[in-house]
């Protein structure tokens, strides 16, 4: 099993990361538009072995649904910024975690169970099951729920915002590392033009519009 949770000692506490926190993500939620408060707590994790967070902020407000639409996308992007913004180094992210309606606890049980099927599926067919892409926590979940399943074993594959869970039967050797997704060529995009195709800098053409050079 891999991304297991380090043991961590205190480093963060409501006292010293609250006003900092509060004096980034309340201008930019009210500068948004969103109908949204929050509030800072001390981390209370059921899931220590999954995640241990020393602070969490719990968000409420009519826009509750926008941010826990698309399995939470709008909430894990404020919390990746937020971290960004606290210049809090990638091994201190677990250290900090954003929530509303419950959803971190919901999404856990979501997992336990996608495990359990995933699970299902390999015994039965004999064949590798591949997750979607999944952050830190989320994979940890999927192999922590695995863990004990002595027909199978459970491995991250991927890098960066691709890397996701493989299961795999016992005695099977790894995949190959799947290659990173192409990136959008400018030319495939109808509405915009290549770098090639601009025209060059003409000197003539400098000056007020529609104004023609003067040759005398």
């Amino acid at each position: 099993m891999t991304d297991s949770i380090p043991p961590q000692t205190k480093k963060y506490t409501v006292e010293d990361l609250g006003p900092r926190i509060e004096s980034f993500l309340k201008p930019l939620i009210e500068e948004a538009g969103f109908a949204l408060t929050f509030d800072i707590a001390p981390g209370d994790s059921s899931n220590p072995e999954i995640e241990n967070p020393e602070v969490v902020v719990k968000f409420s407000g009519g826009d509750i649904d926008l941010l826990l639409m698309n399995r939470a996308e709008l909430l894990l992007a404020l919390e990746h910024v937020t971290m960004e913004a606290l210049r809090m180094p990638s091994e201190d992210h677990s250290r900090l975690s954003f929530d509303a309606n419950d959803y971190r606890m919901l999404r856990i049980a979501e997992l336990r169970m996608s495990a359990n099927a995933a699970a299902e599926k390999v015994k039965h067919t004999g064949e590798p099951f591949r997750f979607n892409p999944m952050n830190s926590r989320e994979r940890r979940a999927i192999h922590i729920a695995l863990r004990n399943e002595l027909e199978l074993r459970s491995e991250s594959a991927g890098m960066g915002g691709y890397r996701h869970v493989i299961v795999y039967p016992a005695g099977m050797a790894s995949l190959p590392e799947p290659p990173p997704p192409p990136r959008p060529d400018r030319r495939d995009r109808p509405n915009e033009s290549p770098r090639n195709d601009r025209r060059p800098f003409d000197a003539s053409r400098q000056g007020r519009p529609g104004r023609r050079p003067n040759h005398r």
